[in-house]
């Protein structure tokens, strides 16, 4: 079971992905699709917070895998990686204020914070499924 959490939480991460769109389509498709949007970023919430948890669970078990040495794709890899474990750790206390102001319906200032937090968030879980192909898919060769 614990070896098949990273597909699982690529699963959560694209999961994710698709509730943050649908959210974002929802708001800007249509004010009145308040309730769409309200699910959607709630399940977004519930989803990310589930994957979390995986993730954390998963690495407490398991060593870190090791990406192949590819040349360029490896530093295109690793870029990614950076970059998504920065805004990951930047993006909780900024999902928190979003969902804050939302439930207090504080609505300018909800506005204000997720046009920051929304592309994050959107960007950390979609580089999630691409590490995840990366690393256990498109290059997963064992390393000697």
């Amino acid at each position: 079971m614990l070896s098949q959490l990273p597909s699982i939480n690529a699963g959560l991460n694209s999961l994710a992905t698709f509730l943050l769109l649908l959210g974002y389509w929802a708001i800007k498709q249509n004010p009145q699709k308040k309730e769409l949007h309200k699910f959607s970023m709630i399940a977004a919430l519930a989803v990310s917070s589930l994957f979390l948890a995986c993730y954390l669970y998963y690495h407490f078990h398991f060593p870190t895998k090791r990406f192949p040495d590819l040349g360029w794709i490896k530093t295109a890899y690793l870029t990614m990686l950076f970059t998504h474990i920065v805004l990951a750790v930047a993006m909780l206390p900024l999902i928190f204020l979003t969902f804050k102001r939302a439930f207090k319906a504080d609505w300018i200032g909800h506005k204000k914070i997720a046009r920051i937090t929304y592309p994050i968030w959107l960007y950390v879980s979609f580089t999630g499924v691409l590490i995840y192909l990366m690393l256990y898919q498109w290059f997963n060769y064992e390393l000697a």
